[in-house]
């Protein structure tokens, strides 16, 4: 459905006038709220019952959380999710659908059928637009019953990320068609892994909704009152091993992983399909 003569859904331009970024500190703050285990549990079943959430994976019982978010960025146990430890594997850093991927022609990536958005745009580096383009990327998008932790998709060391405020437009289908260069649009806070085959990168977009993305090898967070863009220099290169937790969204998102020319080949991925963290995507060449 669509308002005549505006060709968007009603939804787009409720967003529109959405004062987005302050509306998502607010529901970061809510959810941050501690709530007695008599009103959390019943909440917590019926999201659970609604978007089809397995609360069997689930590290703790539900009795054990105490507020929402802790539920969201819920760990799994051991068991939920194998890791594929193939050597020259390339693993999903999370759970989610994949959006689009293929190859970074003329410096763009794809968002959707009929948009595009440019590399430059989404990193704000010049350097690193030339290193990326012609490589490959992959766009996972976490829905709301997905587990919010993410991971690294390879074996390597952080030396460096960068933090770029921006919007907070929704990720969602409603996002990917109508608002356009979506993803370097979005405030998103970017992490690069330093590997034996070169460098990668791991971006991880900030939607409406989302209270935070946070880093496990930084104090840095997103959604902040009066942040400025920035790029820091670790004092101490952060290790990862394959498939090691990078951080979490505090409420769904999307992740887009960065790859240069014929450092990676990608297998037979498919719009849409649902992959799991640890699950092989491709191979390192």
């Amino acid at each position: 459905m669509a308002y005549k003569g505006f060709g968007r859904p009603p939804a787009y331009y409720f967003l529109w006038i959405l004062p987005r970024n302050i509306f998502s500190r607010i529901c970061g703050y809510i959810a941050d709220i501690h709530i007695p285990s008599y009103i959390l549990k019943p909440l917590i079943i019926f999201f659970s019952r609604f978007y089809g959430v397995n609360l069997s994976e689930s590290e703790k019982n539900i009795t054990e959380f105490r507020t929402f978010n802790e539920f969201f960025t819920r760990k799994l146990n051991k068991e939920a999710r194998p890791i594929d430890m193939v050597e020259n594997s390339l693993i999903s850093p999370v759970d989610g659908y994949i959006g689009e991927f293929g190859t970074i022609k003329k410096e763009k990536l794809l968002q959707a059928k009929g948009l595009d958005y440019r590399l430059e745009d989404l990193l704000e580096d010049k350097n690193r637009t030339l290193l990326y383009n012609g490589g490959k990327y992959v766009t996972i998008y976490l829905a709301p019953q997905n587990y919010h932790r993410i991971h690294s998709m390879v074996k390597g060391e952080v030396n460096e990320f960068s933090y770029i405020t921006g919007d907070l437009w929704t990720v969602s289908q409603l996002g990917i068609n109508y608002v356009n260069n979506l993803f370097a649009r979005n405030e998103r806070l970017t992490t690069y892994i330093n590997t034996k085959k070169g460098e990668c990168a791991l971006v991880k977009v900030g939607a409406t909704v989302v209270g935070r993305i946070k880093v496990n090898y930084h104090s840095q967070t997103s959604n902040c009152r009066g942040a400025l863009s920035k790029k820091i220099n670790l004092e101490n290169p952060y290790k990862l091993e394959k498939g090691q937790e990078v951080g979490l969204f505090e409420l769904g998102s999307t992740v887009i992983c960065l790859f240069p020319p014929k450092q990676v080949e990608l297998y037979n991925l498919k719009i849409g399909q649902l992959v799991y963290f640890g699950e092989s995507i491709g191979k390192i060449n």
